[in-house]
């Protein structure tokens, strides 16, 4: 691994072990070694030091939140009526716990957000209670889910 102009470069063994632990975090690193051919040392040296890099920013537990009751995702297209309301908008938007992503976009939005509700009706009362309810929203333009076909992270 080697860092040029700010980007992380990595090499063919890198990349395998991140390959290895994107399709499973929980692989045990001497399993990884065992299939490259090192020992589970240097496999902890580079992951070691992809971390220090930033390039590895930690590993999480992923659930299903439909099986916890969650099933309408959506998302929200907030118009904010001066740029300088956004850093005060994002910070009332971190305490909806039914908010799970937020962007400052360009295009027709200031603010792109990800929601995740129980049903319909939740996610009217976030809306219309919540989000709308903050100092500097003017309006919003939501777009439900109704099947998420892709989730991945970038190929390396």
């Amino acid at each position: 691994m080697k860092i040029i102009d700010q980007n992380v470069v990595i090499d063919g063994i890198d990349k395998t072990i991140l390959n290895f632990l994107m399709e499973d975090a929980k692989r045990p690193i001497l399993e990884i070694a065992k299939n490259i051919g090192i020992t589970g040392a240097a496999v902890h040296q580079r992951l070691r030091k992809l971390e220090k890099s930033g390039l590895i920013e930690g590993s999480r537990l992923i659930i299903d939140p439909r099986l916890l009751g969650y099933k309408t995702m959506a998302f929200v297209g907030v118009y904010l009526d001066k740029a300088v309301s956004n850093p005060l908008a994002v910070n009332k938007l971190k305490e909806i716990p039914e908010v799970i992503e937020c962007h400052y976009t360009t295009g027709n939005w200031s603010i792109f957000v990800k929601v995740l509700c129980r049903d319909n009706e939740h996610l009217m009362k976030v809306l219309n209670k919540n989000i709308q309810g903050i100092e500097g929203v003017s309006r919003t333009e939501t777009f439900i889910s109704l099947n998420q076909q892709i989730s991945r992270q970038i190929k390396i």
